[in-house]
């Protein structure tokens, strides 16, 4: 008994202390912090191991780390185009975009998102037209292929890119291929042994220290990017597995994806160069064939391309939203598998609609994580008292990222509306400046309506007890999930 009082004790002084440094040293968000206090609190002992794995923080020292001379040439370019934005020189291909001028210098500004207006770009909604498309192109590849994705399975699809990879590798093309170490955690080593036999290069994105034991597993790259040559990029929503193509419980998968063209291609390859040199001992080196002469359309899609990651406190892509929200005149319309938004994002939504912007959110009417899912609830509850109308995807798992504003801007990518998407994870969006892409873009919102039942402030009070109880619990843990 005497040895089981004195565990107890242990454990109680290690979550007061715990405590301490949660509150007067780390100096957290406030909500992370309540969230936190209740894992220790409740989970006394376990919370504190939870909190070891899922609540450090990421040391943001030097993280990227280029050397002299690197990537020289663009950061010139940056400034040279912020100051043609400050002087109001910049000319804008489309007329509409010249109300988004302080937009594009925000993000010139904060992410070093040099704005191209080259560009062509094509919309996926669905797996086996995209995966077509671009298996084709990497098959058509010459001189590299470059893939960086949260999820790669060990499935029919993850099968078939494998083959086509080590086809590729095997005819001299540089392949490189770097993918998350949680989201791809099951995959097997030998998965990759065709691929490095033939000449490929395979990095895991902050594999674990220690057999089982990731003290980074909190911190997740969830980008999903294919480069091609240099000259064509793909980024969006979809990840390489099966589920993706409607195969799985889930069914029908309803996603958005871009392929592109043009200079916005050059940001895409630098991406993928500064996370390739993070996670491999062999370091990519600049050169003109990853960033290769382009000719590209001369009236084309203007487009930034935004990263942000727990490496930085500015919340670069959750910034960009934010300001497309507080710009929107007329309507906002909005696809997220995930809504958990912190105060901020909230606020900016119940402004607008109370400003008389017709906005709308679509999320999906099944779940893929049910914590998330009765979390995502419980924001949509305040939503609608505010007059958001929100909608529940019905026809399969709706697990697009995009965001409309006035028939004018967009933007696709892979960060979700939630905290953990604009704190902890590494993520990219692209931001569309043109009319005809958020027609499109708008278009498939509208379409998407029919395979949707809305949610009404009626059915939301009249939802059962244990539905409240858990979007109560789950959004207590918000901050963290």
């Amino acid at each position: 008994m005497l040895l089981f009082e004195q565990i107890v004790v242990v454990i109680s002084l290690g979550n007061v202390m715990l405590a301490a440094v949660l509150i007067f040293m780390e100096r957290r968000n406030i909500a992370a912090t309540w969230a936190w206090l209740m894992v220790l609190l409740f989970l006394p002992g376990v919370g504190f191991i939870v909190y070891l794995v899922f609540g450090q923080k990421l040391s943001k020292k030097k993280l990227y780390r280029l050397k002299e001379g690197e990537f020289s040439h663009f950061r010139t370019a940056v400034d040279k185009q912020k100051q043609l934005l400050e002087s109001g020189n910049l000319e804008v291909n489309d007329p509409a975009m010249e109300r988004h001028r302080d937009m594009i210098f925000m993000n010139v500004v904060s992410d070093g998102a040099y704005y191209t207006q080259d560009n062509s770009v094509r919309i996926f909604i669905e797996g086996n037209s995209l995966f077509d498309d671009m298996f084709q192109k990497i098959d058509e590849a010459r001189e590299h292929v470059h893939l960086l994705y949260y999820i790669i399975r060990n499935d029919e699809l993850g099968s078939e890119l494998m083959n086509l990879l080590v086809k590729k590798a095997s005819q001299g093309v540089k392949v490189r291929l770097l993918y998350d170490a949680v989201g791809s955690a099951g995959i097997p080593s030998r998965f990759f042994k065709p691929l490095l036999a033939a000449g490929g290069e395979v990095v895991s994105f902050f594999p674990a220290s220690f057999s089982f034991v990731n003290f980074r597993v909190n911190f997740r790259n969830h980008r999903k990017l294919t480069i091609i040559d240099g000259k064509i990029g793909y980024i969006g929503g979809f990840n390489i597995g099966d589920e993706y193509l409607g195969k799985k419980k889930l069914g029908y998968w309803r996603d958005t994806h871009l392929r592109m063209e043009g200079r916005a291609v050059y940001m895409l390859q630098a991406r993928f160069f500064l996370d390739w040199n993070l996670s491999s001992p062999k370091r990519l080196a600049e050169s003109l064939t990853l960033f290769p002469e382009m000719q590209g359309l001369d009236k084309g899609i203007g487009v930034q391309i935004v990263s942000s990651g727990p490496n930085s406190e500015k919340q670069q892509i959750k910034n960009a939203y934010l300001k497309m929200i507080y710009k929107a005149r007329k309507k906002i319309y909005l696809q997220t598998p995930y809504f958990i938004p912190d105060d901020s994002m909230l606020t900016a939504l119940k402004m607008a609609v109370m400003s008389g912007v017709d906005v709308r959110v679509m999320v999906p009417g099944k779940p893929d994580h049910l914590m998330v899912f009765w979390a995502t609830h419980s924001y949509l509850g305040e939503l609608l008292k505010s007059g958001v109308r929100c909608y529940l995807y019905e026809k399969g798992f709706m697990h697009a990222k995009t965001i409309v504003v006035d028939t004018q801007i967009s933007s696709v990518g892979t960060a979700n509306i939630d905290i953990r998407s604009f704190k902890l994870n590494f993520e990219t969006n692209a931001y569309l400046y043109d009319t005809r892409m958020a027609e499109k873009l708008e278009e498939l919102f509208i379409a998407d309506l029919a395979d949707c039942r809305e949610m009404t402030m009626e059915e939301y009070l009249n939802r059962p007890m244990r539905s409240r109880i858990q979007e109560s619990l789950t959004r207590l843990l918000s901050p963290i999930l």
